[in-house]
């Protein structure tokens, strides 16, 4: 498989490199400097579309989201790795050929465990996701959350808006620790909820309970979204995902170390799949692969317990 990877020098798309160059395919690195293919995603994409025809798969990566990349890319099937709900939901529209919406930790993975959930329509899905702030992000990750300040829930599956980081429920993780999770944009209640008609909400907690706390602070005091970037990496780089059927209380989650490293994991997943899939359109991870497969992919970061 030759795979085309926008976006290869961060620390998910290094990731994904890394993975797909050990299962033998080929990847071809773009960038806005020498390197690699010269692909500048925020000026013309002239250049994209004779490459993505060079290559079975293009792979998103690099935190750039524009919704004519679906229409640029043409037939080759396009995997992104986005947790932006209103961004995947224009790039579905945008899709000629074949488009994964959401190939990563949350939504990626989490679709896959609340698609793997005993369900019916109806049902409330909560999805509880965990992230080590230990872990040094690139400034596309920081960007995202610092994006959903002063925000609503795109599409939530409420009758009235509801804000990110203003509410929230507590779980337990795989770590047996009870945590606080924050209300958080993550659209797994676009991409899947729709389709199965469930009303899935998602949070998100921090490693530690003071940042998860100064989370909470900043979604009701948006104008310091600037100290995100500014604040010290604490903790460790443990990561969880849980999905939970509120009715029955059947649940399904996945645990282990390295977000950036999972996420590269689950996205080569994708790609493989996505370069050989008959389905075509805008279609997301649990379309692509079982509950088995997106936990075997991330077996090998599982900490010990």
């Amino acid at each position: 498989m030759r795979a085309l990877l926008l976006g290869a020098r961060g620390a998910v798309g290094t990731a994904i490199r890394r993975e797909l160059e050990r299962e033998g395919h080929e990847v071809t690195s773009t960038g806005r400097s020498v390197g690699g293919l010269v692909l500048d995603l925020h000026g013309d994409l002239a250049t994209l579309g004779p490459a993505a025809a060079a290559h079975d798969v293009v792979i998103n990566a690099s935190g750039v989201e524009r919704a004519d990349l679906g229409t640029v890319v043409s037939t080759t099937p396009l995997v992104d790795i986005s947790a932006t709900g209103s961004y995947l939901d224009a790039l579905r529209k945008s899709a000629r050929g074949t488009v994964v919406l959401g190939a990563g930790l949350a939504p990626g993975l989490s679709t896959v465990l609340v698609s793997a959930l005993d369900h019916r329509p109806g049902d409330d899905i909560d999805v509880f996701v965990m992230l080590g702030s230990g872990e040094h992000h690139g400034a596309a990750a920081v960007d995202w959350t610092a994006g959903l300040l002063g925000t609503d829930v795109h599409q939530s599956p409420e009758t009235t808006p509801i804000r990110n980081f203003h509410t929230g429920r507590r779980a337990t993780g795989p770590d047996g620790r009870r945590r606080l999770h924050l209300r958080a944009d993550f659209p797994d209640h676009v991409l899947l909820g729709r389709e199965e008609q469930l009303a899935i909400r998602s949070y998100l907690a921090l490693g530690t309970a003071p940042e998860t706390l100064a989370l909470a602070v900043l979604g009701r005091l948006p104008a310091l979204r600037g100290l995100l970037a500014a604040a010290p990496h604490l903790g460790g780089s443990d990561w969880h995902v849980i999905a939970r059927n509120r009715r029955t209380g059947h649940q399904r989650e996945a645990f282990g170390t390295g977000q950036s490293e999972a996420t590269g994991h689950l996205a080569a997943l994708a790609a493989s799949r996505a370069a050989v899939t008959e389905r075509t359109g805008a279609i997301t991870m649990a379309d692509l692969v079982d509950v088995d497969a997106a936990m075997a992919s991330v077996e090998a970061l599982r900490p010990s317990r």
